[in-house]
């Protein structure tokens, strides 16, 4: 990807960091999502008191994508942290199978503090050795 598109990308996760709702742990986390048809989905972690119903920023932009009807994607932008963005955030777990479900094992991953300090990993790297559709056929 060009430099400009991941720096888009990345202001766009920081906007939607802004709308993180996440009065227990505070730590806010916004991801924007690139479909290969160019259009971006956002979303933002959204915390519940049981704490398991909680659903991560990169979950909520990939179920929004998809429940539009998008099923190809080429890269997200992930930042996060408590008042400020501080750390390089990578995606959990669940969100890391999420993505195998839909994405190429080079899909980008950026991790961001800001739209000109990130950290690019491609989705195998995160997730090697991972289970997918690929093994059901």
């Amino acid at each position: 990807m060009k430099q400009e598109q991941i720096q888009e990308l990345i202001k766009r996760a920081l906007e939607a960091r802004e709308k993180s709702y996440s009065p227990y742990s505070h730590y806010r986390v916004g991801a924007a999502l690139l479909c290969k048809d160019g259009q971006i989905y956002t979303g933002c972690n959204i915390e519940n008191a049981a704490y398991t119903p909680t659903n991560c920023a990169e979950r909520t932009a990939f179920f929004k994508a998809v429940s539009e009807g998008k099923r190809e994607f080429l890269a997200i932008a992930i930042v996060g942290g408590g008042e400020q963005v501080d750390s390089y955030v990578t995606p959990c777990g669940v969100c890391r199978q999420v993505m195998k479900e839909f994405c190429r094992n080079d899909f980008a991953i950026y991790a961001a503090k800001t739209p000109e300090d990130y950290k690019e990993f491609t989705l195998m790297e995160l997730l090697p050795e991972s289970f997918g559709p690929e093994n059901l056929d």
